[in-house]
C-alpha cells in the first residue's frame, strides 16, 4: 500500500494509501473475493455497478478493476489511453452521453478492452440515461462500463438490470482502527488508542474521511503529545465524552433544570446540535440492550439533523424525556386517597313566587382517577429564595402568555422542594405537561430564583384548607355550588 519515494508533505495520507490491487481493499470481501474468482476464471461482465457510502473504496476497486480487466500493472497515479474515467456529474446531459455513444465504436488502442468509468452515475440526466441504456443493451464486445454510485435509488431500474450490481458497506469501527494504526506507525504519528477510535467513529465508516482527519490532527498535535483525545474533540467540534455522560444522566434522573443548563453550556462551547445528537445516539445505541426504554427518545434525536431550529429541537426532546414515568405511582410507600371530580350540587334560581329551593344534582363526567405522584419533598436549603407564587404568575404573564393562559387559573401547595400545581382540569395539566410549556414553566422558576424546585401536576382543583369542610368534600367527592342561572350562561355559550 504505501509507495516508495512518495511523502506525506507532498500527498495527502488518504492518496498514499489508496488500495492497488484487490488484497489491499480493507472491509469490502464481499465484493472483492467475486471479483478476483471471475477475473481467475476470464469471466468479464460488460458493465458493473459499485454502490455504497462515500469513501468505502468504490472508485478504487473500479480502477483495480479496469486495470485487472486488461492485465495493467496499477500504481495508483498513471492514467491509461484505453481507461477513461468521467465525472457524471459535470458531464450529465444527453449530448455527452452521445458522444460517448460514439466513441465507444472505437477499437481499444493498446488493451484488450477499452473501459469506461463513470463515477456519481446518479447525477446523469433522464434523456442521458436512456442514451445510455441504448449502448448498456447492445454494447462493442471491446468496452466494459463500470459505473459507480453513492445512491442507487436514483437509477433507472433498466440500467440496473444490465448491470452485475456489487453493494459496498460502511467499514466497521474495528477495521477503520486498524487501519488507521498501521499509517499512524507507518507515518511515525504518535497517537493515543482513545484518540484512534474516536477519528474512526467521527469517520463513519468512510476510510478517506477517516484517514483525512488523521492527516489534519496530525499537522495540529503537539510533538511530544502527539494526537490525544481532546485534541480530537476540540478539533472536530465534539462534546467531551464526560459531558455527554453527563447530560444523559440529567435525563434519566428527570432534572430538567440540569438537562437545560447542560445544553447552554455545550451551546456556548460551540458545539453544534447535529453533532451533539450524533454522540447522542452512539451513546444510546450502545446502551440499548440494557435499557430498551430509551429507543424512544433515540427515534426523536434522529430527526434533530434535519430540523430547520435544531438547537430548539434538541431542547425539547431531551427536556420532553425528562417528564414524569408513567408506572411512579406504583412506587408509592403508602396508597395515596383518589380525588374523583365530584357532581355539582345545582341550587335553583328562584322565581317571584317563593318557592322551596329544590336541590337538583346534575351528573358531570368523571374524569379518570387521579393519584397526586408519590414525590417525597425535601427540606429546601437554608439560603433558598422565599417562592412568590404571584411574582412567578407575573413572570409568566410577561414572557410566556400561552403559559399565563393556564397558569392563571392554577393554584399551588408548596411542600419542601415540591411544588404542586392544581390545574383544576385535565386539559389544563396536559398543556402545562408538554415539553415547550414546561421548558419555559422552568426557565420562569428559575428567573424567580426557584430553580431547586420540583413540579407536579394535578388536574384537579385545589382542596379546601379547613380540615372539615376537606373531609365533607371528600366524603361528597368534591365540588362546587354554583346556580342555575350560570349553568344557563354556560349553556348558551
Amino acid at each position: 500500500m504505501h509507495i516508495e519515494g512518495e511523502t506525506s508533505a507532498h500527498t495527502a495520507l488518504y492518496r498514499k494509501y489508496r488500495s492497488r490491487s484487490l488484497d489491499e481493499v480493507v472491509g469490502q470481501t464481499q465484493v472483492t473475493e467475486v471479483l478476483r474468482r471471475s477475473l481467475e476464471q476470464g469471466k468479464i461482465a460488460h458493465a458493473y455497478l459499485l454502490t455504497g457510502p462515500r469513501g468505502v473504496g468504490k472508485t478504487s476497486i473500479a480502477r483495480i478493476l479496469a486495470h485487472e480487466i486488461n492485465k495493467l500493472p496499477y500504481g495508483g497515479e498513471e492514467t491509461h489511453l484505453d481507461i477513461i474515467e468521467i465525472d457524471a456529474a459535470s458531464n450529465n446531459g444527453v449530448d455527452d452521453v452521445r458522444e460517448l455513444r460514439d466513441r465507444v465504436q472505437m477499437a481499444p488502442i493498446s488493451a484488450s478492452k477499452k473501459v469506461y468509468i463513470i463515477d456519481e452515475v446518479h447525477m446523469l440526466s433522464k434523456p442521458a440515461f436512456n442514451a445510455l441504456l441504448k449502448t448498456l443493451e447492445e454494447p462493442p464486445a471491446h468496452v466494459v462500463f463500470i459505473l459507480a454510485t453513492t445512491d442507487p435509488q436514483k437509477i433507472p431500474a433498466t440500467i440496473i438490470s444490465r448491470t452485475q450490481h456489487f453493494a459496498f458497506h460502511a467499514i466497521s469501527p474495528a477495521d477503520l482502527s486498524a487501519q488507521l494504526k498501521k499509517i499512524a506507525k507507518s507515518e511515525r504519528i504518535k497517537i493515543s488508542d482513545d484518540a484512534v477510535e474516536a477519528i474512526a467513529t467521527r469517520g463513519d465508516g468512510s476510510f478517506r474521511d477517516s484517514i483525512s482527519l488523521l492527516d489534519q490532527l496530525s499537522s495540529f498535535a503537539d510533538a511530544k503529545e502527539g494526537i490525544t483525545l481532546e485534541l480530537v474533540q476540540s478539533t472536530l467540534g465534539l462534546a467531551p465524552i464526560h459531558a455527554v455522560e453527563k447530560l444523559l444522566a440529567a435525563v434519566d434522573e428527570r432534572n430538567v433544570a440540569e438537562v437545560v443548563g447542560q445544553l447552554n453550556d455545550l451551546e456556548k462551547q460551540g458545539i453544534q446540535p447535529a453533532v451533539l445528537a450524533d454522540q447522542l445516539i452512539r451513546e444510546l445505541r450502545n446502551r440499548l440492550v440494557e435499557q430498551p426504554q430509551l429507543v424512544g427518545l433515540l427515534d426523536a434525536l434522529i430527526a434533530i439533523g434535519s430540523s430547520p431550529q435544531p438547537q430548539l429541537k434538541i431542547l425539547t426532546t431531551l427536556v420532553g424525556a425528562c417528564k414524569p414515568k408513567p408506572a411512579v405511582a406504583a412506587r408509592a410507600t403508602k396508597p395515596m386517597p383518589t380525588v374523583i371530580e365530584a357532581p355539582v350540587i345545582m341550587v335553583e334560581k328562584p322565581t317571584k313566587k317563593p318557592e322551596p329551593v329544590v336541590k337538583k344534582q346534575v351528573e358531570e363526567p368523571a374524569e379518570e382517577p387521579v393519584t397526586k405522584a408519590p414525590v417525597t419533598p425535601k427540606p429546601r436549603k437554608a439560603n433558598a429564595e422565599p417562592f412568590d407564587w404571584s411574582k412567578l404568575v407575573g413572570y409568566v404573564k410577561e414572557h410566556y402568555v400561552a403559559v399565563y393562559s393556564v397558569l392563571g387559573k392554577c393554584d399551588y401547595v408548596l411542600e419542601g422542594d415540591v411544588l404542586t400545581i392544581y390545574a383544576v382540569r385535565k386539559f389544563n395539566k396536559t398543556k402545562l405537561d408538554q415539553p415547550k410549556y414546561l421548558t419555559q414553566l422552568q426557565d420562569a422558576l428559575s428567573q424567580c430564583g426557584q430553580s431547586d424546585l420540583e413540579v407536579v401536576t394535578l388536574p384537579i382543583a385545589k382542596p379546601p384548607a379547613d380540615e372539615k369542610l376537606a373531609k365533607i368534600t371528600a366524603m361528597m367527592g368534591g365540588g362546587r355550588e354554583v346556580k342555575l342561572e350560570d349553568e344557563e350562561k354556560q349553556d348558551g355559550e
